[in-house]
């Protein structure tokens, strides 16, 4: 085993891989350790991607040179465009997947990279000197030295399963948990550490399945590949879509669960630790909506060679006995047999108000976070903060300048903003609501945003970037109507003409509203694009209350404009912390002057 890499990453999920990938891609040695080898990329809740909002930042992973909607194309059993009759900003792909073959095709891309090691371990402790990591220890008390770590370790640290009021530690089912970097991450690192949870769904028989009383859910007759990449009509060709199939809670379901609540898991630990709101459990919308007669279920295959089938909607902390009851009583799910029972899960997360923009701890400076430890929910938004933190820890270690998306090119660049600037009481999920710049952010310009900067980083190649050239110049000039001499689709695939002319129509569409969005855009990022020392004193600002002080003072800002989005911050105090700002701006440079 090696004993120095340039970057090593800790956990090997959904952030971890597209984490390893990126800095390995990169050109740096990097090292990825994980607790089971044979857990690369697994899918422990719901084995779909993409969704509403989430499958934009799929894209954009994508569009800079990452690996999920590869993966995705390669691993979907089937493909639709949620969101079809609206308009075209708010169009989001979302893929139902093999569980078992994503996984597979990820850790035969992990292993097959250069520059990319696997060690099946587990990570202890953190060794930090002079402020800055130098080491990782692992479980045999050795360590191996690295000049960046990123830490990606999902619902594994100090992970607690729960069944109903029973409890053990894990970190999924039959998975141990991480029971020392939380120790390392308080004491050596200066991070402090909160608890959040989340449930799973039952899985049950398909062939205990009654699918007559059910509504079917059939993919896209022309379904479309989430990766840039992918040559979408020999895609298409080899894509055998399997349906999934939609159900309804009903009242005796209900009464079930309500005369049940105290023997539910949820709450756990009498409320202090918070579960997705907008991926609650079943108990909590009972709880939540009484009025409600019936939720929704989507029954979902969960791969090709199982009849595994995944409960959609039906995340549970009850004890077995009791879900097997409350499945029961769903139409078409009469007979169904269980193959797997649902639990929740409890795990550390540290807050981000204590990471930069580039996903860096803010005490040691070349510790980077990406994921669920960083308080998200979600596949695609830990692979969105996987990669950035990746590519950033790389980024570290040539000495260059991090990669900072805006809020008005990209999602992933919201995502990154509202969880570093708001910080949160409950895990974060991406929603297209959260972007004001969505007319702009498309999933179908993700390339035209974002390939430059893919490019840029060094991880997109000569020879896909010299096909993304032809393209763009072939959207400019079928905007401009200069169409005598277009490429064929030969010269562009994976790109087409088709997709050049519609990309046109989309932006023609949307053009007026995005020429207004556009000057709102930079005559507010002229302001609040102005620095902040990143050592500034607040405590100078005598006009500001204490509460807000205490606030600047802890998510420490680097600009006005992520000043203006912290919790609780109003207008005013950015008046006053602006003129204070210019006011100094303006003593430097007289004092310059006069020296």
């Amino acid at each position: 085993m090696d004993t120095k890499y340039s970057v090593i990453v800790i956990g090997a999920g959904h952030a971890g891989c597209e984490a390893a990938l990126a800095c390995a891609r990169m050109g740096l040695k990097t090292l990825v350790i994980t607790l089971n080898i044979d857990s690369i990329a697994r899918m422990p809740c719901n084995p779909a991607v993409g969704g509403i909002a989430k499958g934009q930042m799929v894209r954009e992973i994508d569009a800079m040179g990452g690996e999920m909607a590869w993966n995705t194309d390669h691993a979907g059993l089937q493909f639709k465009i949620l969101n079809s009759s609206r308009g075209p900003a708010v169009w989001s792909p979302r893929a139902q997947c093999d569980k078992q073959l994503y996984s597979i095709l990820m850790a035969k891309t992990l292993e097959n990279t250069q520059n990319l090691d696997i060690l099946q371990s587990e990570a202890t402790a953190l060794i930090v000197k002079n402020g800055k990591v130098c080491g990782v220890k692992i479980l045999t008390g050795e360590t191996i030295e690295t000049d960046a770590a990123v830490v990606t370790t999902g619902t594994f640290l100090r992970g607690t399963i729960h069944l109903g009021k029973f409890f053990f530690n894990g970190g999924r089912f039959n998975e141990r948990e991480a029971a020392h970097l939380s120790k390392s991450l308080i004491e050596d690192c200066g991070i402090k550490l909160g608890r959040f949870k989340t449930t799973t769904t039952p899985r049950i028989n398909s062939n205990s399945i009654d699918y007559s009383k059910m509504t079917v859910q059939p993919g896209d007759e022309n379904p479309r590949p989430f990766s840039h990449f992918t040559e979408v009509e020999p895609w298409r060709k080899n894509l055998k879509q399997l349906p999934c199939w939609l159900t309804y809670t009903n009242p005796q379901t209900h009464k079930i669960v309500g005369d049940n609540l105290a023997l539910s898991s949820i709450p756990i630990s009498s409320g202090e630790s918070k579960s997705p709101r907008y991926c609650p459990a079943i108990e909590e919308k009972i709880e939540r909506y009484p009025e409600k007669t019936s939720h929704h279920i989507f029954v979902e295959p969960e791969g090709y060679n199982t009849n595994e089938i995944y409960l959609n909607g039906l995340y549970t902390g009850l004890p077995f006995d009791l879900q097997q009851q409350m499945i029961n009583s769903i139409a078409g799910l009469e007979k169904a047999k269980v193959i797997r029972y649902a639990y929740a899960i409890e795990y550390d997360y540290s807050s981000p108000l204590q990471i930069t923009k580039a996903l860096a701890t803010k005490n040691v400076p070349n510790l980077f976070l990406g994921g669920q430890i960083n308080g998200t929910t979600g596949y695609e938004e830990a692979a969105s903060q996987g990669f950035i933190a990746g590519v950033n820890a790389g980024l570290y270690v040539k000495g260059q300048d991090p990669l900072i998306l805006a809020r008005n090119e990209s999602y992933i660049g919201i995502l990154i903003d509202d969880i570093t600037t708001k910080g949160m009481d409950e895990p974060y999920r991406m929603f297209t609501s959260r972007a004001e710049y969505r007319l702009s952010i498309r999933n179908d310009n993700a390339d035209l945003r974002l390939m430059d900067t893919g490019r840029a980083i060094g991880l997109i190649s000569d020879a896909a970037y010299k096909k993304f050239e032809l393209y763009r110049q072939a959207v400019t000039d079928i905007y401009e109507a200069n169409t005598d001499s277009l490429p064929t689709d030969l010269q562009l695939t994976p790109w087409s003409i088709e997709k050049a002319k519609e990309e046109v129509y989309i932006h023609k569409k949307y053009e007026g509203y995005i020429e207004i969005q556009d000057k709102i855009a930079h005559k507010v990022k002229k302001n609040q694009d102005r620095k902040i020392p990143d050592d500034f004193d607040y405590d100078k600002l005598e006009s500001l209350s204490a509460e807000t002080k205490s606030r600047l003072s802890q998510v420490r800002p680097q600009t006005i404009g992520q000043a203006s989005r912290i919790h609780a911050i109003k207008p005013s105090d950015i008046a006053i912390l602006t003129v204070y700002l210019e006011k100094q701006r303006k003593e430097k440079k007289n004092a310059k002057q006069t020296n």
